[in-house]
């Protein structure tokens, strides 16, 4: 395959990053009944990577061809980790590598990745470059899983404490990338404030000032694909992404109708059942591909999002009790008894 970013549609949606969150099981839900243009996995640690957390990280690498085009994201702020870790995820082939600039967590952070990448541009070209170089290194490897053309992005916000767009944002579009995710907020802002799409607007005004032909993919607080036309038309990016509000709605890259597909019917008692068999088959996938690796909490995000979108024919009762339930559990069988309970009784 060539380069896919050129052959996308604009705009085009893409699922964000997110850890504990877009891994194999969840992905692969969402791939089965609304799969957006772009996959991006969880954000995967290079200096891990290439270490002894290998034998667990490779499980955060674990993709499907339904899944195409996939972007594996990269954190790290050694370049030697980050070149040998990008080689490693272009042998395994994915579809594009994207560096983790932008998140504000404190453990990555305090590596110098990250969000922290905003304070050191000299650093955050180096780590670009050696993308680059691990991908030509793989090329060399001659990996039947490698694909021709790997594509290279960059992740991140408009700056960390303050606004540093005129600065930071021509400095990563000179670097010769595919694709760049602009979060609308600095670090500073975490999710604590509104999202400004304003900044995309001014991004893409920048890229197209400097006559480059790198995708901007615009991010924060877009609740469904009509709200992403809608901002894309008004501020001019190429794409979206989507992050917190595809929780507990897998349909949130396809047409929907009162939470459940077109053709299947918006009554409230069929949605909860389509909820419900959503969340048991997205369980079981989880325990099948990661539960030598996850603990099973991780699922309990998931258990709360998928109930609080329940209609009010569930019951207030009925649905708070269920949700304390499903966040006592320990496997994919207790939670299969507790649904089909449930479901006997409404």
């Amino acid at each position: 395959m060539k380069n896919f970013w050129k052959k996308l549609p604009k705009p085009f949606f893409c699922l964000a990053p997110m850890a504990d969150v877009t891994d194999a099981a969840f992905r692969r839900i969402i791939c089965k009944y609304g799969k957006p243009d772009v996959f991006w996995t969880e954000f995967v640690s290079a200096d891990g990577l290439v270490s002894g957390g290998r034998d667990i990280l490779k499980y955060d690498l674990i993709y499907s061809e339904k899944e195409r085009p996939i972007v594996v994201q990269l954190f790290s702020s050694n370049s030697i980790k980050m070149r040998e870790a990008s080689k490693i995820c272009a042998e395994l082939g994915f579809d594009g590598i994207d560096i983790n600039m932008g998140c504000p967590d404190k453990s990555v952070e305090k590596g110098g990745a990250g969000a922290a990448m905003m304070k050191d541009m000299k650093k955050a070209g180096e780590i670009i470059q050696t993308v680059k170089d691990g991908i030509v290194d793989a090329k060399k490897t001659k990996s039947k899983k490698l694909r021709k053309y790997i594509s290279i992005s960059v992740k991140t916000r408009i700056g960390y404490n303050k606004n540093q767009i005129e600065e930071w944002i021509p400095f990563l579009l000179s670097q010769n990338i595919d694709a760049l995710t602009i979060h609308a907020r600095t670090r500073k802002d975490m999710s604590n404030v509104p999202a400004n799409w304003d900044y995309v607007k001014r991004v893409v005004e920048i890229r197209d000032k400097m006559k480059v032909k790198t995708k901007i993919i615009g991010n924060g607080d877009v609740v469904d694909t009509d709200d992403g036309r809608r901002k894309c038309e008004e501020f001019g990016c190429d794409g979206i992404m989507i992050g917190r509000a595809v929780f507990g709605n897998p349909w949130i890259f396809s047409p929907c109708e009162g939470g459940v597909p077109k053709g299947r019917g918006g009554e409230a008692a069929e949605e909860i059942k389509e909820k419900l068999k959503i969340l048991l088959e997205h369980t079981k996938l989880f325990e099948k591909l990661l539960g030598k690796v996850k603990n099973f909490a991780v699922m309990k995000k998931h258990f709360k999002a998928y109930v609080n979108g329940f209609p009010a024919c569930a019951g207030r009762d009925g649905a708070k009790g269920l949700r304390v339930k499903l966040m006592e559990t320990h496997s994919y069988k207790e939670v299969e008894k507790i649904i089909k309970d449930f479901l006997k009784n409404h």
